[in-house]
Order: C-alpha cells, then structure tokens, then sequence
C-alpha cells in the first residue's frame, strides 16, 4: 500500500513535494524516478515483500518501463506462477507482477487481476504512460488535466493518491459551483468531479492512457446482468455464498504485517470475523465508541459498541476499544476534513479517524465490513422500495390514499430518478434557505444522477445497469448505489480515515467475484417488503451469534446532533459558521437563516443535522485549502 504521484515533466524537487504532502499514507519509504518528459514517486507502507527488492517506483527487468503502485493485488501469486516462464522475477512483491501482466497482456491485464489499486506505467520506448483503477473504486485516484495549446505544447498531466498532493503545483484552487451543488444535495462529490475546478476523480473500473497532451479513459470491467438468475435453490445459493466470502477473506489475510479488523457490532463485521477465525485463530478487532454526558443517551449511541465487544467474546478475539469524547471532537473534526482532501459531511469521520490511529498502534492492515449492504440488500430503502413497486402493482380501485402508510405515501413516485431523491437527496426547501441563489440550482444533481444512471437503457452503457432497469427497480437501486454513495461517500471515508494514519483497509465484500456472484441472486433472495438481507443472514445463522439477528438495522451513526448541542462545540460551530469565518466563502451562504437554524438545533426546536454538518465541513475544508470561489 502506497501514495502515487506523479506528472509529465521533469522536476525533481516538485515531485519530492508531492511525495512529502502525502507521506502518511506510506511512511516506510519513499522514492522518485525522473527522466525527461515524466516524474514519479512513491510513498510506501510495507506490506508484502519488506525488503528493498519491493521499493518504488519500481522498473521493470530491461528497465523498459517503470511503475508506481497503490494498493494491493490479491491473486498476485497465483498470476506470478502463470508468468514465471516469461518473466524473470526479482522480488516477492505484487507491484512486479503487475509490470510481467502488463508485459504480457498489456491494457488487458487489468481484466486479470482480483484486488485494489491505483496504479500508473510509464512505457520509456513509446513514452505513454498508462493508468488504471479497481474495479469497484476502492482505492482514491485523482488527476488534473490543462489540454495542449494551438501553439502545439503539450499540456500539463498531473495525477496522485490525494488531490494535496497535486496542489503542490501551482493551479488554481478554485471552486467547481457543480460539485459544491451535488455536495449540498447527497452531502459528498460523486465522480468524476471533485470540488476542485480542474482536478478529477480517475473513473472505478477504468483504465487510460496518457499521450501527448491526451489522456483517454475507457471501462474495463462492468458486472455481469443482474436480470437473469441461476436456476439453484436458495440452500444451494447460501452455501455458494459462504464460499465466495470465505475465498474472498482467505485471499485478504496476505501480509507481511500484523493484521487486525474492525468490529462494528454488525452482522457484516460479525461475518468476516467468523471467517478470520476459521483462517487465523485469535486476531486483534477494534471498535469506537462515544463518551457523551447523559447516561441514556451514551446507551443509545453505543449500542453497537456493546455488541461488538459481546461479538468479540463469542470468537475470543484480542478486542480493542477506544472511545471519543466531546472534548477532542473538533479537533478530530479539523484533522479529519484535512484528510478528506473535498468535503464529505458525516460526522461519523471523527471516530473513523480516531479509531485508525488506535488501530495502527497494533496493526498495519485492517479488514471492514463495507459493500455488504450495497450486495446483498441491508438499506431499509431497498426493503421500502420493493414495498412500494409491488403495492403500485395493485388494481387502482384497490388502492386508496387513506389506507397508505405515511412511508408509503412519501414514497408512492414512479421507479426512477424521483424516488432516488426522496431516499438520498437533502430537501429543497431547506438548502434554498441556507444558499445564495447564486450557487445552489436544485435541477443540477437530478439532471446528473438522472442522464448517468436513470436514462432509457439504450443509453446506458454498463450491462448490468441496463438489465437492472428492465427487471427490478431495487436491483438497478442497489448498484447505482454501488457505485454512487459506496464509491464516493463510504469507501472514501474509510480509505482517507484509515490511511491518514498509516492503515491499511481492505473490504472483503467487495471482492470482483463475489460483486458479480452478488449481481446473479434473485432479488427476492436480498430482499422483502418487510427484509433485509435475507440469505445472507440465512446462511450465517448459528455461525455468528444469534444476538446479532435481533437487532433493528441502524447504520452506524454518531450522536453528531447532540454533539453541537454542548456549549464548548456549540460556540466553535457558531464562529465557523459565520461570513467572517472565511472570506472565500463569505458569499455563498446566507449566513443569518443559518444561525437562527443552529440556533434551534440547539435549544431542540428543530432537528437540522445534515444540513449543519454540511455546512461545517465544507467551512472547514473551505479555508484549510483556501479556495477561491
């Protein structure tokens, strides 16, 4: 695991800079290759292959081209004995392997490989570089391009792990009106934008090539149609299932470093740790909790938090806690928007951050539970939807507005972009108070999501998409998710959480096979009316502890509103929240409407969280970066 960094000119010690911006993210080493036309370095957290034999940039053994890595590539060894007798192996390492495939297979050796990365290739010969990213957007990419000019100089190319990296050169930090439109909708920037005008998310499963003054991405990897299913009972699916999460684990525990996990008190972290167990016996498991003033409410929000350490004494696992307390949260807050390079508003960032740290004191690689819900159906949005398709398949006479829940009345719209919005969009009615006309368009973010993932399925391209649009409303919900919310607001919280402090995260749900095994499940096998997850807790029922089963679906979520109810939180928020905080952003939002909502948050008048923590964040990220609007 590692930083990349890199760019289409030589300079040496800018190159150096990039490396010292994101040196957290690998500090066991670090290195650079330069030459005429291309610089490159690396920051390197070992993990596979301590010795210098892994170090990067790492070239290839004719030194024809040289590559920096980050991440990991979990089927390496298998890939390496298939390309020993073309290749003359120097190291033990993943990131040579990927240099034999390229030499093999070129651009479709991305297609051979089960694991997370960033990656990009410098050919010295044909002086083209070539980039790649994971299949399911697990690892961060980013890139700035400045287009050739007509006086036929070549453009700047800049890419790396973190955007903080790529400020070290000299562009503009100026704001992109449409992300900052999409963030205050769904309270992250999906891809390919970031808030950043100019720099740009490298799209999930994607690969391109970089030429003079040209870059070209194309898709590598899209899930097999989800609209036809295997004819196999559902036993024979639960243990197919099993089987693929074991395989994916297994090929997950390879490391040269300790190894731990974090333990939620949810059923997905409860699934991985059976399977951990089975491979490795006891293993160290880490989980967060809220030291907050009035005794039920620290019940309330430390709910998992119990659970988690009863599940840890079911396997006897070495567990490992660590608590946040109101008096370290805007501290923790500041670093962790930091980190997050864009704002992305959950206020559960703070224990993510302050648990990696505690992590790292005992591990280097860590495995967690994302990508389950998004699989296998956990959201109750997905369980509320399918209500809602089927109840619009009832006669109309049958179906009266009186005998609709409330639910089912907010919910009662067409299958498409609308519903999208109730489930995953913050309300007109509040940004439009909080946001100058200027830079809030309430159209932006449902044009968006609507031309990308809700068009007529002639214009969609991902197959799996387009077979989810003409079988199940839930199923296409699912995978938009997967590669919306999970991508950009989840994975990106745990990459940028965990590797601010030097950790590794890998998450075993997200394993290719097992998302495109996922895509092949009947949906009723995911999900009821009144279901969540169905085979999937079939299949592990008197595997993990029963408890686990009889808890209501909570997500995990921090006591963040009561938190900006404490006068010592309440005071700092109130004095970033205002014009004077920061003059770049003294224009965007009307200021007055936004204390009187805080306000009221506070004395309990109103519940405004979201829009708050939104707010807060992109304050803080606004002024840290010193944006330009």
């Amino acid at each position: 695991m590692c930083a990349i960094n890199g760019f289409n000119f030589l300079d040496r010690e800018l190159v150096l800079k990039m490396n010292l911006a994101n040196r957290h993210r690998g500090p066991d080493a670090s290195g650079i290759f330069t030459e005429d036309g291309i610089s490159l370095g690396s920051n390197r957290l070992k993990i596979i292959d301590l010795s210098e034999n892994g170090a990067q940039p790492m070239k290839s053994f004719d030194e024809r081209e040289v590559i920096v890595f980050n991440g990991e590539i979990y089927n390496f060894k298998e890939l390496k004995n298939e390309l020993k007798d073309s290749y003359p192996f120097k190291s033990e390492s993943d990131t040579e392997v990927i240099l034999a495939a390229w030499r093999m297979w070129g651009p479709d050796c991305v297609k051979k490989f089960n694991g997370i990365f960033a990656f990009a290739i410098w050919d010295r010969s044909r002086r083209e570089l070539f980039l790649a990213r994971d299949h399911a957007g697990i690892k961060p990419f980013y890139y700035y391009l400045n287009p050739s000019t007509g006086s036929g100089q070549g453009g700047k190319f800049i890419f790396s792990s973190e955007i903080k990296s790529i400020l070290e050169h000299d562009i503009p930090r100026r704001l992109n009106s449409e992300a900052l439109n999409h963030y205050l909708r769904v309270l992250y920037v999906p891809e390919p934008l970031t808030m950043f005008e100019g720099i740009y998310k490298f799209p999930q499963s994607s690969r391109g090539f970089y030429k003079n003054g040209e870059l070209k991405i194309e898709k590598y990897w899209e899930i097999e149609s989800s609209g036809s299913h295997p004819r196999v009972s559902k036993a024979e699916m639960g243990e197919e299932l099993k089987n693929h999460i074991h395989r994916s684990v297994k090929s997950q525990l390879i490391s040269d470093r300790p190894l731990g996990l974090y333990l939620s008190g949810g059923t997905d972290s409860s699934i991985l740790l059976y399977h951990v167990s089975m491979e490795r016996g006891k293993i160290d498991t880490f989980s967060v909790g809220f030291d907050l003033k009035e005794s039920e409410q620290k019940e309330k929000f430390n709910a998992d938090f119990g659970l988690a350490k009863k599940t840890a004494l079911f396997f006897k696992t070495n567990h490992n806690e660590v608590v946040v307390g109101p008096d370290e949260v805007w501290d923790l807050l500041e670093k962790a928007v930091w980190h997050m390079d864009e704002p992305i508003s959950n206020a559960t960032a703070v224990a993510m951050f302050k648990l990696s740290g505690f992590a790292k004191n005992k591990a280097d690689v860590v495995l967690a539970g994302d990508g389950g819900d998004e699989l296998f159906g956990g959201y109750d949005r997905y369980r509320l939807s399918r209500m809602t398709t089927l109840f619009q398949k009832i006669p109309g006479f049958l179906r009266y507005p009186a005998n609709l829940s409330s639910k089912l009345k907010k919910l009662n719209t067409p299958a498409g972009i609308e519903r999208l919005m109730l489930f995953m969009f913050q309300k007109d009615d509040i940004l439009k108070r909080v946001t100058s006309s200027d830079y809030f368009n309430s159209d932006i973010s449902k044009s968006f999501f609507e031309r990308r993932y809700f068009e007529r399925p002639s214009e969609i391209s991902d197959s799996g998409l387009k077979a989810a649009f003409s079988g199940n409303f839930e199923e296409m919900l699912m995978d938009v998710d997967r590669q919306t919310w999970l991508v950009d607001f989840a994975l990106m919280l745990t990459d940028k959480m965990s590797m601010a402090n030097g950790l590794e995260a890998r998450v075993p749900f997200l394993d290719k096979d097992l998302i495109e095994f996922s895509s092949r499940m009947p949906l009723k096998f995911k999900i009821s009316p009144f279901k969540t997850k169905i085979l999937l807790k079939q299949a592990y029922r008197g595997l993990i502890p029963d408890f686990l089963f009889d808890q209501p679906k909570r997500g995990w979520f921090s006591p963040g509103a009561k938190w900006l109810r404490y006068p010592e939180i309440y005071d700092r928020a109130r004095q970033t929240l205002d014009k004077n905080y920061f003059s770049g952003t003294a224009e965007i939002f009307n200021w007055t409407e936004i204390a009187e909502i805080l306000e009221k948050h506070r004395d309990g008048k109103e519940y405004n969280l979201n829009v708050l923590w939104a707010v807060l964040t992109f304050q803080i990220w606004a002024r840290r970066f010193n944006i330009h609007v």
